[in-house]
């Protein structure tokens, strides 16, 4: 992610992973709170609020981190959009309800829903709904509209609770809608988006209003590539091309909030590699607008297919792992193992909506740091191109400017071309977020007009480096450890400026830095 020095981050998916856990996790292990909060500010979407607070999981005090849709855009949920939501669960709760709902709206129609609800019931678990629809119109879907709604539920609510968050997030099927530029007025001619269900919106759609934010380029990306992932595995499901999907449960707005919240906290945290073992997933069915599903639902089934990500089926009735989660997971997840030896630096728990026997309901995010003392696997991009019409002063300045950009390691190689024309192939080493900059350099300077590169693996030294004082001043000694044996290599413009001080010859200082670096390790 944003440096190639970053910290190493571990997920354990014990409980599944879904997008409000692993915000609520990462923000656990120290995501700065207000960073996260000016991006998602930037967003441009409204129709809900943030809470952030603490839950109890089986004894245990987690995070939670709760999207809670403004009131009055809560019908938006059950009546137009969710219907007959069944998770089979192993629990002792019997909900049934009773509301009424009257829908008024200026542009002339009324609608009624009914649903049967007799409870005490916790939001944590999800209902059977049966809705009844007396619409008696048609739909204009492009007029603008106010809604005025009436709730008949025959008990006293509690505005702390809703029953949409009780759904599998998969099963949100609420859309967003943009108002005019009357409505609002935003910065920069960026779209204002607020929960409606008359729109639907498509990866172009979603993409606009992450690109219109002012959240850094590394998350900006990395929330694209998550709302890609599931594009892909929608397209897949529903057999349509990629640019005709419409979102639903990713085009909802707290999914928008979840995703780029994710890739704001994993910006902000440093992270550059992601360990994710296993996911955890329950079995049976759920019920939902398209039918009855098989857990894992479709989504999440291609995207494990598609990624190769390794699902453990556990016996717990119901959906553990959402398809935000899972696209998540494919999005960050570098290594599937852990270390043999590894120190934690931190501990992030991240709290789940739902409570199933057998599950703590929490997905724990660690900070860990690699203890083996030989060698490290490490994952690098390799850029390569022919060039045989440049000069080599140009060459020479093209190598520099690479490696002041960050680039791991750049050299030439002698080559001959068609024609027999000899030539030399530059190849660059470096980490997957700095392959546009090193790009742009060899383009800018260089005669080139195409580049090939390839991922690779390389198994490297752990390695410091550290100031040694000398009888000619000060030097820098790289030490590297393989099998808890140490080797000390003096850096080059070190030896050459003790060289210019003593009038020495450089094996000589050479010999004089490693002597020096051995008797103080």
């Amino acid at each position: 992610m944003k440096k190639t020095n970053g910290k190493t981050l571990y997920l354990e998916c014990y409980s599944g992973i879904s997008g409000d856990m692993t915000v609520a996790a990462l923000l656990d292990l120290g995501a700065d709170q207000d960073v996260l909060m000016a991006g998602l500010e930037s967003l441009n979407v409204d129709g809900y609020s943030i809470k952030i607070g603490r839950k109890e999981k089986c004894g245990i005090d987690a995070c939670d981190f709760d999207v809670v849709l403004t009131k009055g855009l809560e019908c938006d949920w059950n009546p137009d959009h969710v219907q007959d939501h069944t998770h089979e669960h192993e629990h002792a709760h019997e909900h049934d309800h009773e509301h009424g709902h009257t829908h008024e709206h200026e542009h002339g129609h009324k609608h009624e829903h009914t649903h049967d609800h007799e409870h005490s019931h916790d939001r944590e678990h999800t209902h059977d709904h049966d809705h009844t629809h007396d619409h008696g119109h048609t739909h204009d879907h492009d007029h603008t509209h106010d809604h005025d709604h009436t709730h008949d539920h025959g008990h006293t609510p509690d505005h702390s609770h809703r029953h949409a968050p009780a759904l599998s997030k998969n099963q949100e099927h609420i859309h967003i809608h943009t108002h005019s530029s009357s409505d609002h007025d935003h910065p920069h001619g960026a779209p204002h988006i607020h929960l409606g269900h008359h729109d639907h919106r498509n990866l172009l759609d979603i993409n606009r209003i992450i690109e219109t934010s002012s959240i850094s380029p590394n998350a900006m990306e990395l929330a694209k590539r998550i709302f890609h992932i599931v594009a892909v595995a929608e397209s897949r499901a529903h057999r349509k091309p990629v640019e005709e999907v419409h979102f639903h449960e990713v085009g909802a707005v707290d999914s928008i909030v979840d995703i780029v919240a994710v890739a704001v906290c994993l910006d902000n945290l440093d992270i550059t590699d992601v360990i994710v073992t296993e996911l955890y997933e329950g079995t049976g069915h759920i019920r939902c607008q398209h039918g009855i599903l098989p857990v894992p639902v479709p989504a999440v089934a291609n995207i494990s297919a598609d990624h190769d990500l390794p699902l453990h089926i556990t016996s717990i009735k119901g959906e553990l792992v959402t398809p935000t989660g899972a696209a998540i997971v494919a999005a960050i997840r570098t290594k599937d193992s852990l270390p043999k030896n590894f120190k934690i630096r931190g501990i992030g728990l991240g709290a789940g909506k739902r409570s199933y026997e057998n599950s703590t309901g929490i997905l724990r995010a660690m900070i860990i740091e690699d203890m083996a003392a030989a060698e490290t696997s490490d994952r690098v991009w390799v850029l390569e191109t022919n060039i045989d019409d440049c000069t080599g002063e140009a060459l020479s300045f093209c190598m520099e400017q690479l490696f002041k950009g960050g680039a791991k390691d750049v050299f030439y190689t002698p080559i001959y071309m068609k024609k027999n024309r000899p030539a030399y192939m530059l190849s660059v080493i470096c980490s997957g977020d700095m392959i546009p900059l090193m790009e742009d350099i060899i383009f800018t300077n260089t005669t080139s007009i195409g580049i090939r590169r390839h991922e690779d693996t390389r198994t490297i030294l752990s390695r410091e480096f550290r100031n040694i004082a000398t009888p000619y001043g000060e030097a820098i000694i790289k030490v590297c450890t393989n099998n808890g044996k140490q080797y000390f290599y003096p850096e080059y413009d070190s030896v050459r400026k003790l060289c210019s001080i003593s009038g020495q010859d450089y094996m000589t200082i050479y010999s004089l830095l490693q002597q020096l670096a051995q008797e103080r390790k």
